[in-house]
């Protein structure tokens, strides 16, 4: 699977259902090479006009299923905001 195929699915946390958005960026671990986390904008602040306040850094841990169109993920949304 390519980066471009999963960032064309929709990320959904099987906790609450909400659509958290769709993956724009990887991170890697330096030393294995192995993905550590997926990384999906958060909210547009006004209208869209002025970026993101945050970003959703979720593990990769907690990816539950990967399907042929969403990413079910099993998060606490608290805990995966990053600020920006």
């Amino acid at each position: 699977m390519r980066l471009c195929d999963l960032q064309e699915k929709e990320v959904i946390n099987i906790c609450d259902g909400k659509c958290l958005g769709n993956v724009i960026d990887l991170e890697f671990d330096k030393e294995t090479g192995c993905i550590e986390k997926i990384i999906i904008p958060g909210p547009c602040k006004l209208f869209g006009m002025f970026g993101h306040e945050f970003e959703f850094c979720i593990p990769w841990r907690c990816i539950v299923r990967i399907g042929s169109d969403i990413i079910l993920v099993e998060v606490k949304e608290e805990e995966i905001r990053k600020k920006l």
